[in-house]
C-alpha cells in the first residue's frame, strides 16, 4: 500500500503539471507544432539534419518545420506518455497486488480515462485542433487529475473511530454543487481558449463596453462544424467570440457566487476540520479570480493565462477534496 500511495501522489503531482504544460503549448500556438501523431513528421523526435527537415517539409508542406513549435508539443506528449505508464503500473498493482485497502475500480477506471485521453490527443491534431477535441482534452486531464486526487485520499491511513458528528446532507448537496459548478466553468474556460476568444472582450467589468453585447449564443456554442478544417487561431466571427467570453464571465460569476456561500457555510461549522476546508475553497476562489482579472487587464500574457489553468487545478483540487471528506467525516483532515 505505501508503494502504491507513493506512486499514486507521484502521477497526481505529474499530472497537476501535465495540465499546465498543456495549456502552455496550447496558448504559445504549438498545438500543431507536429502535424502527425505519435510521432513529429515521422520522427520519434523532432527532426533537426538538413535532410530530415527537407524530407519533413516535403511530407508537410503547408506546415514547415518550427523546431521550438515542435519541442513544446513533443515534451508534452513525452510527459503524457509517462503518465499513461505510471497509471498503468498502478492499474497492474491494483489487479495483482494482495494487499487490504488497495482499491480495485478505481485505478482501471483511470486507466481507461487515460487510454481515451491519448484518443483525444490524436484527435487534436488530425481533427486540427478543433474545438471539442481540445476541450475534451483538457476536461479528461482535469479528470485524470481529480480522480488521482481521489484514490490518493481514499488510500489514506484511517485515523480512530472520529466521534465528530457529520455534515448536514444540505452542506453535502452544496458541496457537490460547488463541484458541478466548478467543472462547467472550466468547460467554458476551455471552450474560451480553443476559440480563441479570450481577447474578444478586452475591457472589464464591462464586455465591448456593454453589459449586455450583442450575442449570437447558437453559433458559439455549436460543438461541431466538420472535419477537414483548420481551426488553428479560430473560425467564428467576432459576434460568436464576444458571446463564449461573456458567457465564461457569467459562468464565473455564478462559481463566485456559490463558492462564496459554501465557503461561508463551512466557516460557520463548529469544528475546525470544515473551517479548514471553508478557507482552502475561499482562498483558491480568490487565487483564480485574481489571475481571471489580471489576464484581462494586461491583455493575456502567455505565463499569466498558462497560471489560469494551474488555478483552475487547484480549485477542482479543492472542490474535489471537499467533497471527499464531507461523505466521512472520520476521513476528514482534522
Amino acid at each position: 500500500m505505501l508503494w502504491f500511495r507513493r506512486l499514486n501522489l507521484i502521477a497526481m503531482i505529474w499530472c497537476f503539471c501535465l495540465v499546465v504544460v498543456g495549456a502552455y503549448v496550447r496558448l504559445s500556438d504549438a498545438g500543431l507544432g507536429c502535424p502527425d501523431w505519435p510521432g513529429c513528421y515521422g520522427h520519434l523526435t523532432v527532426p533537426d539534419a538538413p535532410h530530415e527537415v527537407q524530407a519533413a517539409e516535403q511530407q508537410f508542406p503547408q506546415r514547415p518545420v518550427e523546431a521550438p513549435k515542435a519541442w513544446k508539443e513533443m515534451i508534452h506528449r513525452y510527459l503524457a506518455e509517462t503518465l499513461g505508464l505510471f497509471i498503468t503500473v498502478l492499474a497492474l498493482m491494483s489487479l495483482f497486488g494482495r494487499q487490504p485497502g488497495l482499491p480495485k475500480k478505481l485505478p482501471i477506471a483511470l486507466l481507461g480515462v487515460v487510454i481515451f485521453q491519448g484518443v483525444l490527443g490524436m484527435w487534436t491534431v488530425t481533427w486540427q485542433l478543433k474545438p471539442l477535441a481540445v476541450t475534451g482534452h483538457l476536461l479528461g486531464g482535469m479528470t485524470t487529475f481529480s480522480l488521482l486526487l481521489w484514490m490518493w485520499l481514499s488510500t489514506r491511513p484511517q485515523a480512530a473511530a472520529d466521534r465528530t458528528p457529520p455534515v448536514s446532507s444540505g452542506l453535502r448537496r452544496f458541496a457537490t454543487l460547488g463541484l458541478i459548478v466548478v467543472a462547467l466553468q472550466i468547460f467554458l474556460g476551455g471552450w474560451t481558449s480553443t476559440n480563441y476568444a479570450a481577447l474578444a472582450c478586452p475591457d472589464f467589468p464591462s464586455c465591448q463596453h456593454s453589459y449586455l453585447p450583442d450575442l449570437d449564443v447558437q453559433q458559439a456554442f455549436t460543438l461541431w462544424h466538420g472535419l477537414g478544417i483548420n481551426y488553428e487561431h479560430g473560425i467564428l466571427d467576432a459576434r460568436a467570440r464576444v458571446t463564449i467570453h461573456y458567457f465564461h464571465r457569467l459562468g464565473a460569476l455564478l462559481v463566485c457566487v456559490v463558492l462564496i456561500a459554501l465557503g461561508s457555510a463551512l466557516l460557520r461549522q463548529a469544528q475546525a476540520r470544515w473551517r479548514w476546508l471553508g478557507r482552502a475553497v475561499l482562498a483558491a476562489l480568490l487565487l483564480q479570480i485574481s489571475i481571471g482579472v489580471g489576464l484581462i487587464h494586461l491583455q493575456w500574457p502567455l505565463w499569466l493565462a498558462a497560471l489560469h489553468n494551474l488555478g483552475a487545478e487547484l480549485l477542482l483540487g479543492t472542490l474535489v477534496a471537499l467533497n471527499y471528506f464531507v461523505r466521512d467525516p472520520a476521513r476528514s483532515v482534522g
